[in-house]
């Protein structure tokens, strides 16, 4: 059994060390720098929603943007690829990584970046399904999700789980970004001019993102009180709710701006972070 569990162990170093090259490396910045971009064009479409322009302020929405340009097959299979290398980085934290650790973080390093796996993994999928002609709504997509778990047995629960999940998430992006949590994340500049201004990009973007997800999410548990799916549509269907509200378009303005400026904090994340 011991020589079984030194030989696991030692094939588990060897991909490890397999994984841990300039490639994947420099793969997975490039999907850290689509996620930034993508939250940029998010917020821009936000701010536009705000008065009044037609869009998606989703992922799928900036994906069409990208994609609306003579380039835009080339630069979605790009985006593909860069997303799939940040899902494989995630995935390789998530497990030959994460066994260097004492029990509770190994647990909650499988959790989290298990977590950012499927997420970086998904958004692979939106830009392959965009790039091979693929369509679809965002807020039909949200809302076809929804009304699958309320007419499956046990649905109800699952969807109030799903909601406060990703109220729950985004509760953690808002105290991140007020603790400064990501500040481990971009050290080299500590006590610079420039790291002063990516501070302040840090705090907004994450208490904005944190902002919307807990809309999103508080959709989802409406959806599921009311047993009606189509209140539940997304983070496009809720900050497009906020326009119907006096000072909504203030607001929206507001989680547009936090948007951008959470893209152009990742983007830096992108560059110089710690892998």
């Amino acid at each position: 059994m011991a020589d079984g569990e030194s030989t696991i162990g030692e094939a588990a170093d060897a991909v490890e060390e397999a994984s841990d090259t300039k490639a994947l490396d420099v793969v997975a910045r490039s999907g850290f720098a689509v996620m930034a971009l993508l939250h940029v064009i998010v917020g821009a479409i936000a701010i536009a929603l705000a008065f009044g322009q037609p869009g998606q302020a989703e992922a799928t929405g900036a994906i069409e943007q990208l994609g609306a340009n003579p380039w835009g097959p080339a630069v979605l299979w790009a985006c593909v690829v860069a997303c799939t290398g940040l899902a494989l980085w995630q995935l390789s934290e998530a497990t030959l990584r994460a066994r260097h650790r004492p029990g509770p973080k190994r647990l909650r390093k499988l959790i989290s970046s298990g977590c950012l796996t499927v997420a970086y993994g998904s958004v692979g999928l939106s830009f392959a399904g965009f790039a091979i002609g693929m369509r679809g709504d965002s807020g039909d997509t949200t809302r076809d999700f929804s009304t699958a778990l309320l007419n499956a047995p046990f649905g109800l629960p699952v969807l109030v789980a799903v909601g406060l999940t990703t109220m729950g998430v985004g509760v953690y992006f808002v105290v991140k970004g007020l603790r400064r949590g990501f500040k481990k994340e971009l050290f080299r500049f500590e006590g610079t001019r420039r790291g002063k201004l990516i501070d302040s990009l840090g705090v907004t973007g994450h208490v904005a993102k944190g902002v919307a997800l807990n809309l999103a999410g508080l959709l989802f548990v409406i959806a599921a009180s009311k047993q009606s799916p189509e209140e539940s549509t997304g983070l496009d269907g809720s900050l497009k709710a906020l326009r119907d509200h006096p000072f909504g378009p203030y607001l929206l303005v507001a989680i547009g701006a936090g948007f951008i400026c959470y893209g152009m904090f990742a983007l830096v994340r992108a560059r110089f972070g710690w892998m």
